[in-house]
Formats: C-alpha cells, structure tokens, sequence
C-alpha cells in the first residue's frame, strides 16, 4: 500500500514538473520587436543615443556586441552605435 501511494505521489510530481517546463518554455518564445523595445527603453533610460539594434541569424558573425535573444534563440540581437557623420573640408 505505501509503495503504490510513493509511486503516485512521485508521478504526480513529474507531471507538474513536465507542466511547468513546458508552460515556461512556451512563455520563452519572444518576439524581437518586444525585446528590442524593451532594450531601446533601457538604453535611453541611461541617456543612451545613437545606435542601432539589429535582428541577426544566431549563427551569424559579428563585430557587434549581442544585447539578446529572441524567438526562442532563433535570433540574436546586436547593438551597433551609430558614427556620425564626418564633415567635409571644403
């Protein structure tokens, strides 16, 4: 009798911990314009200006620092700050 109750309980308890993984999991797939935005807040928050943020393929190379994920890992995203523009001598 303990036995079958042991085992009960410890099915019963995978089973939240599989529910729970998978609730996260979906919870993890998030679009770029919503990661991006929340990053742009940031940044400006800190009196950040003049950069870029790109969507990249994960395994892309690059120069840039990466700032996030997105899509569930499909994507990464990199900040480029942006150089002005150098004036003429004329």
């Amino acid at each position: 009798m303990k036995k079958s109750v042991l085992t009960k309980g410890l099915i019963c308890g995978l089973m939240s911990g599989l529910m729970l993984a998978s609730a996260s999991a979906r919870a993890a797939v998030t679009p770029c314009e919503a990661i991006k935005d929340k990053i742009a807040k940031k940044l400006e928050g800190k009196g950040v200006s003049g950069y870029t943020l790109e969507t990249i393929a994960p395994d892309a190379e690059t120069r840039h620092r990466v700032v996030g994920s997105c899509e569930g890992g499909s994507k990464k995203l990199i900040y480029k700050k942006n150089h002005p523009a150098k004036k003429s001598t004329e």
